[in-house]
């Protein structure tokens, strides 16, 4: 078999073989394959697209290539959630409690954040003292002393896709849908999960810019999951606005224990309501979707989630009191004011998710170092009516010349109306094996 002509299959359209994916995948992770052939084919795939059968394929080739985390020594239907990314996304330190108080056990591998979007190790380990490095076998343990356990990434995760995805941002294939969706799953089903939860975002701060973008990934990351015979489900959600008030580490950690107390602004909680949901739906927690809500707005009501997550942060090594006191503020503090009056008629959520990252909250390069403290706090949402000189935001860093390329991001980011726009939806539909339900 050669390169040469697989390159040459995909170029004019044709559908690849099992044996020429799997020749490819492995060939590459072995090195055998160059660099300019592998991106010759990525691009042939951006070209003309892959059907649902080469992408389950790829996927599993993928996972294939590297350590399959094994939870079978944790009792019970384990769930496993995914977010394509987005500003203020803290959900699963929300959904995991959540989850794990209804008795489901949560064992999740998260990632770190780069550029706009935030990750959720980098928010865990704004707790000091807590551990995102921990081996399987505690791994595995915490979850069954515990029921829930979010570290980093272990082991040599599908190491495939970390060659495939470090060339795709090279030769401009990033843009692929069944390249991401392969890429994605290929982490999700390696990470051991008997059922997943995707959550598709959609909008400025998502990497799916519309709708029907967000629809066509989901399906097709749904189709993978079903094929490798697990749960999968996915919700459709806004990410047009940032989620919640707080963007950066500590201040959204903050955020995440003020919703699991029954404070949390309105659109984080209820996009977290619905996340939980499914999740216990997907675990047989209940026999219906109304049932698991009543569930998870009884873990909150109770108090049983946020000790849950307290748990978790103690059996991860951290100090959870600081949950409770709060944490050490950022020296520099500035307010970024309406110049006019009138309705916040858009919030452009890439560009405050950029607004934080100037003032430290994120990494633009992978070796850049997090000031946990850094963010902003959202004083105003799309909707909301403000007046000439009266607080839209409140920017937190420790440096003060930070502030200034951040209140340029937050001043492009925020376009003020006359009237009010138009309400819309935080969670947009649902996807599952069905087909596509709006909302």
């Amino acid at each position: 078999m050669r390169m040469y002509d697989i390159i040459s299959h995909k170029k004019y359209g044709e559908s690849l073989t099992e044996e020429e994916i799997r020749f490819f995948v492995d060939g590459f992770t072995r090195s055998e394959i160059p660099d300019y052939q592998a991106s010759a084919l990525l691009m042939a795939i951006c070209l003309q697209g892959m059907d649902a059968h080469e992408t389950s394929v790829l996927t599993d080739a993928m996972l294939r290539s590297g350590d399959i985390a094994d939870l079978s020594s944790i009792p019970g239907i384990k769930v496993d959630k995914h977010s394509t990314g987005g500003v203020g996304d803290k959900t699963s330190l929300i959904i995991g409690p959540i989850v794990a108080s209804c008795g489901v056990p949560v064992a999740k591998m998260s990632g770190r954040g780069l550029g706009h979007s935030g990750g959720t190790v980098d928010k865990l380990e704004s707790i000091p003292g807590l551990q995102t490095a921990i081996d399987p076998e505690q791994f595995r343990s915490i979850v069954r002393s515990t029921g829930i356990a979010i570290i980093g990434q272990s082991g040599d995760i599908a190491p495939a896709d970390k060659k495939l995805y470090a060339l795709r941002d090279v030769t401009a294939t990033v843009e692929s849908l069944p390249l991401i969706a392969s890429s994605i799953m290929s982490k999700k089903l390696a990470a051991g999960s008997d059922a997943i939860l995707l959550d598709v975002k959609t909008g400025s701060g998502a990497f799916m810019k519309t709708l029907e973008d967000s629809i066509a990934l989901a399906q097709a990351m749904v189709s993978i999951g079903v094929r490798a015979g697990r749960r999968v489900m996915a919700l459709i959600t806004d990410m047009d606005t940032p989620l919640g008030k707080a963007i950066g580490n500590a201040l959204e950690v903050e955020e995440v224990v003020n919703t699991l107390s029954g404070n949390g602004p309105e659109d984080l909680t209820g996009v977290c309501m619905n996340l939980a949901s499914y999740m216990l739906l997907l675990a047989d927690a209940a026999e219906s979707i109304e049932a698991c809500r009543a569930l998870a707005e009884d873990a909150i009501k109770s108090g049983r989630a946020l000790e849950k997550l307290c748990a978790m942060v103690e059996a991860q090594g951290g100090d959870a009191s600081i949950l409770k006191t709060g944490f050490p503020k950022a020296p520099v503090v500035s307010q970024f004011k309406a110049p006019i009056s009138g309705y916040i008629a858009h919030m452009n959520a890439e560009s405050c998710g950029m607004a934080s990252l100037s003032l430290g909250a994120g990494r633009a390069r992978k070796e850049d170092v997090i000031d946990y403290s850094a963010g902003i706090i959202l004083e105003k949402k799309t909707g909301d009516y403000v007046t000439a000189g009266e607080t839209l935001a409140v920017l937190h860093t420790s440096d003060e010349e930070k502030l200034c390329d951040a209140l340029e991001y937050l001043s492009s980011a925020i376009a003020i109306g006359e009237a009010p726009p138009p309400e819309t939806k935080t969670v947009l539909a649902v996807v599952s094996t069905d087909g596509v339900t709006m909302l």
